[in-house]
């Protein structure tokens, strides 16, 4: 995962991500970790939770564990990591479990995710594991379907370091492994089947962890060198624009693309172009364009859409929305027909959708029909 330290490098950050308890992220974690000390990575054990599986307490043998902290709180005792003996030790590779912990007061650092920061900034890489309803970006959404309180939520800007790897098991083949025994306790399991592991709650968490994923994905897509020598859009998710001007046909034309964003799981963006105040360069727009934004505005709320502006400038409207196209990483361009006998009403007179038709690549084109 990373070569042996240049003196003043941060360390990066891999997380396993799961769905739920029980899908294999601790395990699969270590198995990562034995086949980086197998290619001669020096990498260490800083924390783990084996569950008592005995396949994870396998992986867990061959690696070299530093022993945790042992730390006494209202008269018991508690395991937390040792950022300074894993610091001493400065291996290339640590692995530390439980992402989604709080320490017990008393503790170096409130948080486990800021011991693992800590040890980034010495130029330590990490292996860590967690799941989905912990992130920042999901806690809400899973709170909302599941029922559960989450408690521990880690912070978008610590994300931001990480790479993230989903570790994928289907709802049914988890619901067996809690069924087995392999997860909770045998009393724990009946319960657990009725309430959190409820199949529905189960394929919506995995949902969340795959779109959590592709996010990732694309970031890293977006923000690498090789970006600029793919033509097109890139990365795994698409992007659905819709191109509005009259108010009285946009909603139509709105719907059209939620459904298409709906099926495709993708992100709906809702253009409109200034073609009044902005030709004078740098004014904002007119009192009718405002109102007229406006309007959009609550269309792209109503429909969970994102509602761009952008300037004419005296450009050919088509070259506008290509120009859009390609800054929103858009798959998908809707715009209506042009309404016959009215061009000369129409601030889209100069032909967009033939313009688009002419110079389109990579991106397609959905012509919406009016029935007047």
């Amino acid at each position: 995962m990373s070569e042996q330290g240049e003196r003043g490098r941060v360390g990066r950050l891999k997380i396993f991500l799961g769905a739920a308890p029980g899908v294999g992220k601790t395990y699969t974690m270590l198995r990562y970790a034995n086949s980086l000390k197998a290619q001669g990575v020096d990498v260490i054990v800083g924390y783990h939770e084996w569950h008592h599986r005995q396949k994870t307490a396998a992986e867990l043998a061959g690696l070299e564990v530093i022993p945790s902290l042992r730390l006494s709180f209202h008269g018991r005792e508690f395991s937390e990591v040792d950022v300074r003996g894993i610091i001493a030790r400065h291996p290339e590779v640590v692995v530390i479990d439980e992402l989604a912990h709080s320490n017990v007061p008393g503790s170096r650092n409130a948080k486990r995710y800021m011991d693992v920061a800590e040890i980034l900034d010495a130029g330590i890489d990490v292996l860590t594991a967690v799941n989905v309803q912990h992130l920042a970006s999901a806690y809400h959404e899973a709170e909302a379907f599941t029922g559960v309180p989450v408690r521990e939520v880690i912070p978008a800007s610590f994300l931001e370091r990480a790479e993230l790897e989903m570790v994928d098991v289907t709802p049914e083949a988890l619901r067996r492994r809690l069924q087995d025994g392999e997860i909770y306790p045998v009393e724990q399991v009946d319960a657990a089947l009725h309430n959190f592991f409820r199949h529905e709650n189960l394929s919506r968490l995995r949902q969340l962890a795959l779109r959590e994923v592709a996010q990732d994905v694309d970031q890293r897509l977006q923000m690498s060198h090789e970006r600029e020598r793919i033509p097109g859009p890139v990365g795994a998710r698409e992007n659905v624009l819709v191109c509005v001007d009259f108010l009285e046909r946009a909603e139509k034309l709105v719907i059209k693309a939620a459904r298409m964003s709906l099926r495709m799981k993708a992100d709906l963006i809702i253009l409109s172009i200034s073609t009044d105040g902005t030709k004078s360069w740098g004014k904002g727009p007119t009192p009718s364009e405002q109102q007229k934004f406006e309007a959009f505005q609550a269309l792209a709320n109503r429909y969970h859409g994102k509602f761009v502006v952008e300037a004419q400038r005296d450009r050919p409207l088509g070259e506008v929305i290509l120009e859009a196209a390609e800054k929103y990483n858009v798959t998908q361009i809707v715009v209506g027909q042009p309404r016959p006998g009215r061009h000369w009403l129409s601030p889209f007179r100069d032909k967009p959708t033939a313009y688009l038709l002419r110079n389109l690549r990579y991106v397609d084109l959905r012509i919406v029909g009016w029935r007047d």
